[in-house]
């Protein structure tokens, strides 16, 4: 799996979710979101933890029971945090900017 914390690793945020998950990313992980897989979301740190505490809709990914999608309006588009849950903690996938929601089951919204 894409993000497995590893005990020295330093943990660069640690948020308590909407869905009342302890979600979490390191800094190399972080760093590899913010300069290979979405440059976009670099200096949006806050809006992330904003989405995971304040969605607006969160579903569940149609591949994967455990991932989650977490929305949340941004400009004229949404911002969306994809996490993966284990019991009560998780740890976030990616985080991208999108005008589209992505197919699957609403299981929050506002």
């Amino acid at each position: 799996m894409a993000n497995i914390i590893k005990k020295d690793e330093q943990i660069f945020f640690k948020v308590n979710s909407a869905l009342n998950k302890t979600l979490k990313t390191t800094n190399s992980y972080w760093q590899k979101i913010i300069s290979i897989k979405h440059p976009s979301i670099n200096g949006k740190e806050r809006e992330v933890q904003k989405v995971l505490q304040y969605p607006e809709i969160v579903k569940v990914s149609k591949s994967d029971k455990k991932v989650f999608l977490y929305y949340r309006k941004y400009l004229k588009y949404y911002l969306c945090v994809v996490a993966r849950h284990e019991n009560s903690n998780g740890f976030i996938i990616t985080v991208y900017i999108t005008n589209k929601l992505k197919e699957g089951v609403v299981i929050w919204k506002k």
